[in-house]
């Protein structure tokens, strides 16, 4: 049985949009994908990066309240969040050319 995104702690109908966006339609596999693929996906399917968004997904799948995170665990997160929009938001290409890069029809950097 599958149940909506918005049922993880923190997460909302705006997540569930994106998500599905994504090709992630519910809970379940966005906690088999766990936060950073899960992130990964979100950008490359055209939800720009914040990385309060971000870290608002670690704590829910946490369970955590969603301004849980501080110190050097917020630190931690910051930087595996630049890593992950390094890796997977490319502002520079429309929405047509980052659905033809995730099929693999054109190469990173071109």
């Amino acid at each position: 049985m599958s149940t909506p995104v918005s049922t993880i702690r923190n997460l909302g109908p705006a997540m569930d949009a994106a998500c599905a966006r994504a090709g992630i339609y519910d809970a379940e596999t966005l906690r088999a994908l766990g936060p950073d693929a899960t992130y990964a996906r979100l950008l490359r399917s055209g939800t720009k990066p914040h990385f309060i968004g971000y870290y608002v997904l670690v704590m829910g799948l946490q369970g955590r309240p969603w301004n849980d995170c501080k110190g050097d665990e917020k630190k931690a997160l910051r930087a595996r969040f630049d890593a992950l929009k390094q890796g997977n938001f490319d502002d520079g290409l429309s929405a047509f050319e980052r659905k033809l890069d995730e099929i693999g029809v054109i190469e990173k950097g071109t």
